[in-house]
């Protein structure tokens, strides 16, 4: 009996960043990356999204709304801290209202360092994110 895969949609999520890595997620979708070639679509809806990509570092303000997005999130699903800042707060760490980084709210399953993350980078961690998507299926 054959299983059927959905092509994962990918949910972006921008932190307290200086939006370095977000021009880098934004590089992906351009012909010369093309990150829709393995099959991964971005969306705007939490609901549809498989994979929720973070930029930037947790502040106070969007401890709720990083939370209320991993939530609305269909099981199973992964969690891509892209950068320095969202892996550990990065320059922002510091900050008197930074929490650090996305790990301190939600369990993240792919750390991808740099600042700004290269595209390969960031292409490369949402591979593996599809890896442990797929292991999460497995174990339902």
């Amino acid at each position: 009996m054959s299983v059927v895969k959905k092509s994962p949609w990918i949910l972006h999520y921008d932190g307290t960043s200086c939006n370095g890595c977000d021009i880098e997620v934004l590089a992906c979708l351009t012909p010369l990356y093309d990150v829709e070639r393995f099959g991964i679509i971005n969306t705007g809806n939490p609901k549809h999204a498989d994979i929720l990509l973070i930029t930037g570092s947790v502040n106070e303000q969007n401890i709720p709304v990083v939370k209320q997005l991993y939530e609305q999130m269909p099981d199973p699903k992964a969690v891509v801290a892209v950068g320095i800042c969202a892996t550990s707060g990065g320059i922002f760490a510091e900050c008197y209202n930074v929490v650090g980084g996305v790990g301190k709210v939600i369990p993240v399953d792919v750390y991808v360092p740099g600042c700004a993350a290269r595209p390969e980078s960031i292409i490369d961690g949402v591979v593996k994110a599809l890896d442990i998507l797929e292991v999460k299926r497995k174990k339902r």
